[in-house]
């Protein structure tokens, strides 16, 4: 038998989706604008990077060459690898959103092919019988915020009246998402949590993705920092995926970081929960020494997303990316005969683009393990494919959909 890791380098888009437009995301291209920028010498930041993007492992697998069937152009001061050592291409979105949920569940074998309930952009974003039932069943004396909001510029503009008068802190995005900031000492984590379980119930019927306890710490003198204990409360995939594929075959699933939230839990026999890059590639290679024959290691890599693609960062980013890929070749020392290791995206977040959201994008597809013939798989016509490839590597009954390209 065999072996799965399964990599979501969190809003890792190469461009080129083909619906872009439609999302008003034409010409976002995340890996393309920071190699760009790296290259002309602007995203160099004194004792954390400078010079072009570095990503020699990546690109040996054949990164260029998907940049490049994706989006028609080789990122800036790259060449492409004289032979490539590992599967490489690119994958199209087919579900209606650019979320993390939607990119996760079709990356599973589960494509959202629903449209998901959003807040309204102006004016206040939840209605005053929503927030009437959240004071109400949630026991707290009113609410802050109510709007669209970066999570840090919000907390830092009311975690001082947030501490003083106890309100949580709600907010959203252009995501299916209702955020609940809030202090976790002066509100307490636990209460919290308890806050998100009773919004998730009361936003159930509006068909909201997901709700996100977002706690953080700190003063109003010395500032707020968040922490790791964010939790995300989803609703449940629309179908069986990859994981719950795995579970019933008896085997383990181990997911680290956000993926236990992304998946309402469902499918999830291990759960790894770390905070930051680092310590989730640290928590990936424990999983990678405990996994067994038939077992999966399913990792997010949430950093690229939520501190340096929402903020705009593109030095950030960019140092992101090339600490990532200077360890894939401790992890590459764990691999067994048999195993495969697929890297992929969810969704893109360009850091050069207009707004602070997710991009339309079409991401990278790198695939590499002992004994796994290097080759190009093209553009796929789903992310679903990857599951499948998943799940025909550790012989499991087909998934409902995708096309495996072993």
């Amino acid at each position: 038998m065999a072996r799965a890791f399964l990599f979501v380098l969190d809003s890792f888009g190469i461009g080129g989706a083909p619906d872009a437009d439609a999302y008003g995301d034409l010409g976002a291209d995340t890996l393309g604008h920071i190699a760009e920028q790296c290259a002309a010498g602007v995203a160099d930041r004194p004792g954390l990077r400078e010079g072009p993007l570095a990503l020699p492992h990546m690109r040996s697998l054949g990164l260029a060459e998907a940049a490049l069937a994706a989006s028609g152009n080789i990122p800036s001061g790259w060449e492409l690898a004289s032979r490539p050592r590992g599967i490489h291409g690119a994958a199209d979105e087919t579900s209606h959103g650019k979320d993390t949920p939607s990119g996760h569940w079709e990356i599973a074998g589960q494509p959202v092919m629903f449209d998901w309930g959003y807040f309204p952009d102006d004016g206040a974003a939840f209605s005053d019988d929503l927030v009437a039932a959240i004071v109400s069943e949630g026991d707290v004396p009113g609410i802050l915020g109510n709007c669209h909001a970066s999570g840090t510029e919000i907390i830092a503009s009311l975690g001082a009246e947030h501490m003083r008068t106890g309100k949580p802190i709600c907010y959203t995005s252009s995501d299916s998402v209702f955020q609940i900031a809030a202090h976790e000492e002066s509100f307490g984590l636990d209460r919290l949590i308890r806050l998100c379980e009773t919004v998730r119930r009361l936003v159930d019927p509006l068909n909201i993705g997901r709700v996100i306890a977002r706690p953080f710490v700190g003063t109003p003198e010395k500032g707020f920092d968040r922490t790791g204990n964010r939790r995300d409360f989803s609703v449940l995939p629309p179908g069986p995926t990859l994981l719950d594929q795995v579970e019933a075959s008896g085997k383990r699933v181990f997911a680290v970081g956000k993926i236990g939230d992304i998946f309402a839990h469902q499918g999830v026999t291990n759960l790894r929960k770390a905070s930051g890059n680092p310590a989730l590639f640290d928590a990936t290679l424990k999983a990678a020494q405990e996994a067994r024959d038939g077992d999966l290691v399913f990792t997010n890599f949430v950093d690229f997303d939520m501190l340096y693609g929402h903020r705009r960062d593109v030095p950030g980013y960019a140092a992101a990316l090339e600490a990532f890929d200077a360890r894939l070749p401790a992890f590459a020392k764990l691999l067994k005969p048999g195993d495969l290791v697929i890297m992929t995206a969810d969704h893109g977040c360009d850091p050069t683009w207009r707004g602070t959201d997710h991009t339309r994008e079409r991401v990278p597809v790198l695939g590499f393990g002992p004994g796994i013939a290097a080759r190009s798989i093209g553009i796929r016509k789903g992310f679903s494919d990857i599951g499948a490839t998943v799940a025909a590597h550790l012989g499991l009954s087909p998934l409902a959909n995708g096309r495996s390209f072993l």
